[in-house]
């Protein structure tokens, strides 16, 4: 006990020697402070999110300024958290507030005279990005108990919405990395292993995902709690919180202002520029290095700082050179995790002091950019944007559904309409009114600009929500009859109805996208199921139903369980899809369903390839849409693991996007094996170039330095240098890809033209083999976003996806990631169909 006691003392008088004092410091306050919550002082160790949760739980318990709410959760149940700070007068008022606050916004009602101004703060979006969460807990401890006169009138005038941890999952991973790793003194060596983490890192989500990027996209729940909140508050300044290279210093907006988005007004910019005086103010009081307008962009609207620009806020983004630990050497001397954390405190100090000066100022902004849309929209040629699909309803509704998150009205057609040539079907289409508050948003939802000022982009320069979701959607000149549409839409899942007993044989259409999570819970069940391999006509109760290629069918003939058909009742109340009830096996039209064409369907096991070499956020995005999309969870190993593993275990193995390059003969020998045994193996982008560079895809490629070589460089001075990389890379946009719809990885796609996500150079070359191209780019293939108009040529000649044999197995490659950030939908279903149909095909090559 007396070591203990011993040992006790001494780390305190350690901690003690290295406590540090932010600025500014709350005194003589009742309130439980950080410290005493925690057990150390902020700074001293990397806090976690229910350390933070803790802290903030407390201090709303004792503080009348402040109100605390979970707002959602993460993917591994962690909750998301929002403290709303204010008066003690306004949080008695809140909701009123609230409710005024938007009605004057988006409605143009009067606003009185002491209306609040709604100041959003979130925090650590990238988990290991820490010290905006860190400085969270020491800034609504100031907020809530700092007695002096411009706390005061800061709460009286602004509604503070504190968002402490925007990605718990990667936050905590990030903590327990550092905190593991911290010694009795701090090592500040950047290549200790403190500030080295390993892969996936602490940046992303639960599956790896950039959540900076899902502010639009909003396929995470963290993403769909904060714009839950977001559109609810509609605030006046966003404070977007980040960290940078270590060697940088602090960075805050405006940014490069070629850059910024075409459709925020440059009142916002102005506003901008007014606001970051105060943080200039600040840190030269502090006498911290900083800059402006050098770095990073406002383009891409599914951003922190940029969303809020195009809905009439005011977003700034401010990144901290990065201790990444405890303290770290840098260019500009060791750089402590406390230092940083004070930089973001005198930011969001310095924020909310620009905010409550600027009230008025940033208050009339948002009401006239509101009034502005409106009337932009009025004098719009385009009246708004009709989408149209028939086949699967589960697709529209997903697009559907993050439209309405983002408050953007939706009607259905209830009755067929005509807008010259084109006939648009009643309820499988949809307005989009450009008549709305969100004129803005929606205009650059749709966007399908190819051409921009300044081609340098810090991130993708097209998001096209239709085109992710393979959605056809015409813009209109005119707007339906109102008595042609129907209420704003809403997800109204369909009923299934229970299914007639005694069939022949149960089936459903391949063509929804819930038909893959349908199968998979009929073979995890043991059903024994088949799939069309082309189109017929089949006999039910209520007469001839025509079934498309790829539609799965449950023949009581085959079935080895004696209560199949309760597994299959069961299942089936699951999904809205029809399942058609067939009475016969011999069919009007098409191959009889004893046919061959009906090829065998098995439940996959998947091994995705994830680990150091591998591009995490590809690799993630393949794991989360084979689990939401295709029912599986796969298997995930590292590369250099593969010739420990047993391989016979998995029926497909993918390689998405990473350097496969460690890889010698002894790997590609035993895929070759696993190949003639049978399998399938998928690559995309540089796992699809490495097929090829090994030969079991028989192929040729394009590689990054051809491409750039179509765009020489000399004859540029040495200021053309970043010109010149912005155009020799494709950051990100969308292409058009022409499909052979009879090939049964294509099934379930009713179009010849599928828009496919495209953020690299690599190029897969056209087969000369029959059948082999299964996808190839369209000759004008370019949809939307920018790319070097020397590079469209080559991309026209180029292959999006191809397939072929490889012994019993089979090989299939793709040029591009098929689920990009989640939200393509559309191409996603190419990975969907290798791995349910990846061996229902046959293309052999001598």
């Amino acid at each position: 006990m007396k070591y203990y006691i011993t040992l006790s003392a001494f780390l305190l008088s350690f901690c003690s020697a290295a406590a540090t004092t932010y600025v500014p410091a709350v005194t003589d306050s009742s309130l439980p402070t950080p410290q005493q919550v925690l057990g150390f002082q902020v700074g001293e160790w990397h806090a976690r999110h229910d350390q933070i949760q803790r802290y903030f739980e407390q201090l709303a318990a004792a503080s009348g300024r402040a109100q605390l709410e979970v707002i959602g959760y993460t993917h591994e149940q962690r909750p998301l958290l929002q403290m709303i700070i204010s008066s003690e007068q306004n949080l008695q008022r809140l909701d009123q507030i609230r409710q005024q606050h938007i009605a004057a916004a988006r409605r143009g009602e009067e606003l009185s005279s002491d209306a609040p101004v709604i100041i959003w703060l979130g925090y650590s979006v990238h988990g290991n990005e820490p010290s905006g969460a860190n400085a969270a807990v020491l800034l609504a401890q100031y907020l809530a108990a700092a007695d002096n006169d411009e706390v005061r009138n800061w709460l009286n005038n602004a509604v503070i919405l504190l968002q402490p941890t925007l990605n718990p999952d990667g936050h905590d991973r990030f903590a327990l990395w550092a905190n593991m790793h911290k010694g009795a003194s701090p090592v500040a060596d950047p290549q200790h292993r403190e500030h080295n983490e390993p892969w996936p890192n602490g940046r992303p989500n639960h599956y790896w995902f950039d959540l900076n990027r899902d502010w639009l996209l909003l396929q995470h729940p963290e993403s769909r709690a904060r714009i839950a909140q977001y559109q609810q508050w509609l605030p006046n300044v966003v404070g977007d919180y980040h960290e940078m290279g270590t060697n940088s210093s602090y960075f805050f907006q405006p940014g490069i202002p070629s850059r910024n988005y075409p459709l925020t007004p440059k009142r916002n910019f102005e506003l901008t520029s007014a606001l970051a005086k105060y943080h200039a103010a600040a840190l030269d009081q502090a006498g911290q290095l900083y800059y402006t307008e050098e770095s990073f962009d406002d383009f891409y609207i599914g951003k922190g700082s940029t969303y809020p620009d195009i809905q009439g806020s005011v977003g700034i983004l401010f990144e901290q050179a990065s201790s990444r630990g405890h303290l770290q050497d840098s260019i500009n001397g060791p750089l402590s995790f406390s230092a940083t954390i004070q930089n973001q405190l005198t930011t969001s100090l310095s924020t909310i002091r620009g905010a409550v000066e600027k009230r008025r100022e940033l208050l009339s902004y948002q009401q006239e950019f509101y009034k502005s849309a409106l009337q932009q929209a009025k004098n719009s040629k385009v009246k708004g944007y009709i989408l149209t699909e028939s086949a699967d309803q589960t697709r529209l509704a997903a697009l559907l559904d993050v439209l309405q998150r983002h408050h953007v009205e939706v009607y259905q057609l209830s009755r067929d309409w005509q807008d010259d040539n084109e006939k648009y079907p009643a309820f499988n289409s949809y307005y989009v009114p450009l008549q709305q508050p969100q004129y803005r948003l929606i205009k650059a939802m749709f966007s399908t600009e190819k051409n921009f000022p300044d081609n340098t982009f810090y991130d993708v320069s097209a998001w096209t929500l239709p085109h992710a979701y393979n959605i056809s959607f015409d813009t209109v000149n005119r707007e339906p009859a109102q008595s042609g549409l129907t209420e704003t839409w809403q997800s109204r899942p369909a009923e299934p109805a229970m299914l007639p007993t005694g069939a022949y044989a149960y089936a459903f259409s391949w063509q929804d996208q819930q038909a893959p999570l349908l199968l998979h819970a009929l073979l995890t069940e043991k059903l024994v199921v088949r799939s069309a391999m082309a189109n017929f006509t089949a006999l039910s109760g209520n007469g001839e139903v025509s079934l498309p290629a790829g539609t799965m069918v449950i023949a009581a003939g085959l079935q080895q369980q004696t209560d199949w058909f309760d597994r299959l009742q069961r299942i089936q109340q699951r999904f809205s899809l029809p399942v058609y009830a067939i009475n016969s096996g011999l069919t009007p039209q098409g191959s009889d369903l004893g046919s061959n064409n009906f090829a065998v369907v098995n439940l996959p096991k998947v091994l995705l390839m994830a680990g150091p070499g591998i591009n995490s956020t590809e690799a993630g995005e393949v794991w989360y849409n084979l689990e939401r999309l295709a029912g599986v969870s796969p298997s995930m190993a590292e590369p250099q693991q593969l010739k420990q593993l047993d391989l016979t275990r998995y029926s497909h193995i993918v390689l998405p996007d990473g350097n496969y390059n460690n890889w010698r003969d002894s790997e590609v020998g035993l895929l070759k094996q696993w190949l003639d045994n049978g399998g399938v193996l998928w690559g995309h982008k540089r796992g699809a170039a490495w097929l090829a560079q090994t030969g079991l895809l028989k192929a040729d490629v394009w590689q990054g330095a051809e491409m750039s070589s179509l765009i020489p460089g000399n004859d540029l001075s040495y200021k053309d240098k970043e010109l010149l990389a912005g155009k020799q890379r494709i950051a990100g946009a969308i292409y058009q890809a022409e499909l052979d719809l009879s090939h049964p990885l294509t099934f379930g796609l009713t179009r010849t033209t599928l828009p496919v996500f495209k953020n690299s150079t690599f190029l897969l070359q056209p087969s000369g083999f029959p059948f082999v191209n299964v996808a190839l780019y369209s000759a004008a293939p370019q949809l939307a976003g920018y790319t070097a108009p020397e590079y469209v040529p080559r991309i026209s000649q180029s292959a999006v996806l191809l397939a072929h044999n490889v012994g019993k197995g089979r090989v299939i490659a793709m040029s591009d990631n098929p689920v990009f950030r989640g939200y393509f939908y559309g191409s996603s279903r190419l990975l969907v169909n290798a791995l349910y149909l990846g061996s229902s095909f046959s293309t052999a090559i001598n």
